[in-house]
């Protein structure tokens, strides 16, 4: 006879026989969007949920399977030394990079091998390393590639998905490598990558057409200055990163948005860690509806009210959620209008959906949209919105954006692998002592939506990048972590040198989701590299490894 397992929900008390993870009873059972599937390993942190006030890893949740052995109260508590044991980390990287390019200095082809350390298990090694290669390339034009990775497993803790997604580790090779490049064709570094740069209506070297928003010259040009400013003491390094899983992958935003008490309160199941998705997702609702922001609200997502909209990785919530929020918000707009028209509020659910080309209702109707309607400041709204939405007390308002993609090696001309890139450039700057003293960050993400998160995430970010160059090892012998927490070398507050985020918005951006694309994960990729080419332009030096040795930084002065 099966065992019966009785745990509360939202207040409502549950039975279930099925021995399954938590987070499938949630899903699947309950229909509870908020915790997603991720890694299933408990690694990438995506299925947390509160139990007991505490934090806990939904889909790998031993706690439960073991109340549900016991049939009594279980709590399992990491110690730190466990903690750090048992989460995963960024993938070690060994890997050799071959780039070519011609007398005028135009790349010509790029060979290399990458090979991960994934440790005992896969976690998400195989999606990590499909990003490290796809992005091994760089934001450059050229075609000839040929690229190889592999992952292994070993006994030493598993490695996962971290800021970055293995970006981090193959753009540092490469360039690392253009720098070495530069010096034997007799071009500087700043103007190789110039030369290199690709920009709108370009091929990528993975066939995808650079899209109008690419803006990778304008961010060199906004840290050239600064660059040729500090000869001897300066380092440079680009880099592209994808907004969107893509890759042929399903990865739809939905949202709806209900009125309650006069109020727009958008539901969109989506996990806002500290990037400042929701508060960009209002700023949406104000800009398409004109609503003042006392008239929005963000809804409870830990409910199966809340649509689901992926997961927060591959910085995508900004422009694919943020697109079908925009999207329910036009619906609503559209009835407010209705509402200063003199006709009723709908008396069901109004619900559409778009792929950022066309826009259509659920019941296969066209939905029509002026072109400027898509510009941020260029919008119809009503005369009076709060007055308006009052009236709509009750009506949801539903929207689903999913734009295609394509599988990586589709036979089609110019697969389009990712919705859109965000591109930067930094310049690292030393003092007289070799130490790092200013960072200039220039970033093209679109259309800044907000600029007091972008410039946390744009210095965050680079002090992630910072402390992955300059100080954080994790020390193992014979596969066992030898490191405290107080050893792990994490970048300290007053090391931080002068951050100068710089944004780059071009006059045509992308049409959907104002134009906005990710910033989450791009802010730390260039950092690293960027160091390291100032280390080099410093003392000539080329330091391959991470944490690089022979620094002021360093507690290592050389490696064998």
């Amino acid at each position: 006879m099966a065992q019966e397992f009785t745990f509360t929900v939202n207040g409502v008390e549950r039975t279930t026989t099925q021995n399954k993870p938590l987070l499938r009873h949630l899903r699947d059972d309950l229909h509870i969007h908020s915790a997603k599937d991720g890694c299933s390993e408990g690694a990438c942190g995506t299925c947390t949920i509160h139990v007991d006030g505490a934090a806990v890893k939904a889909c790998v949740l031993t706690t439960a399977l073991a109340a549900y052995k016991l049939q009594r109260p279980v709590k399992c508590k990491l110690t730190r030394a466990e903690s750090l044991a048992f989460h995963p980390k960024r993938h070690a990287m060994d890997g050799t990079f071959t780039l070519g390019c011609d007398a005028e200095g135009n790349f010509t082809g790029l060979d290399c091998e990458i090979n991960f350390d994934t440790g005992a298990y896969a976690s998400l090694c195989g999606p990590v390393l499909e990003r490290a290669c796809t992005h091994a390339v760089g934001p450059y034009k050229y075609q000839n590639t040929d690229i190889r990775g592999f992952g292994y497993y070993t006994n030493n803790p598993p490695a996962g998905a971290y800021r970055g997604f293995g970006v981090c580790q193959s753009e540092f090779a490469l360039e690392s490598l253009i720098d070495l490049l530069a010096e034997k064709v007799g071009l500087d570094p700043w103007e190789i990558r110039y030369r290199n740069a690709i920009e709108p209506g370009e091929v990528l070297p993975n066939g995808q057409i650079a899209d109008c928003s690419t803006a990778l010259k304008e961010t060199l040009l906004e840290v050239k200055d600064a660059h040729y400013a500090h000869p001897g003491h300066a380092g440079i390094a680009c880099a592209m990163k994808n907004a969107g899983v893509g890759v042929g992958l399903p990865d739809a935003g939905r949202c709806k948005i209900r009125v309650e008490d006069g109020r727009a309160v958008v539901y969109a199941a989506t996990s806002d860690i500290g990037q400042g998705c929701n508060t960009v997702f209002l700023q949406d609702v104000a800009e398409a509806c004109g609503l003042p922001l006392h008239c929005i609200a963000n809804g409870e997502c830990s409910t199966e009210n809340a649509p689901d909209s992926g997961t927060t990785s591959g910085s995508r919530q900004t422009v694919v959620t943020g697109e079908a929020v925009r999207g329910a918000a036009f619906l609503l707009r559209d009835a407010m209008l209705d509402i200063e028209a003199g006709k009723s509020a709908p008396a069901a659910p109004v619900n559409a959906h778009g792929d950022g080309v066309k826009i259509e209702y659920d019941d296969g109707r066209a939905y029509q949209l002026h072109t400027q309607e898509l510009v941020a400041g260029q919008g119809m709204h009503p005369q009076d919105p709060a007055a308006a939405i009052k009236a709509l007390e009750g009506c949801e308002f539903g929207y689903v954006y999913l734009e295609p993609t394509d599988k990586l090696g589709a036979d089609v001309p110019n697969p389009k692998s990712h919705i859109c890139y965000g591109f930067a450039t930094h310049v690292v700057i030393l003092d007289d002592d070799g130490r790092v003293s200013e960072v200039y960050a220039a970033h093209d993400s679109g259309k800044v939506v907000n600029p007091i998160s972008i410039q946390g995430q744009i210095e965050g970010g680079v002090l992630m990048g910072m402390g992955y160059a300059l100080t954080e090892d994790w020390p193992l012998k014979d596969c066992v972590p030898q490191a405290r927490y107080g050893t792990l070398g994490l970048f300290r507050a007053p090391e931080i040198p002068d951050i100068h985020a710089i944004y780059v918005e071009k006059d045509e951006l992308l049409p959907v989701a104002y134009g906005g694309k990710g910033i989450g994960e791009i802010a730390t990729i260039p950092t690293a590299p960027a160091v390291q080419n100032a280390y080099r332009a410093f003392d000539g030096k080329l330091r391959p490894d991470l944490p690089m040795v022979d620094t002021p930084y360093s507690r290592v002065r050389h490696r064998g």
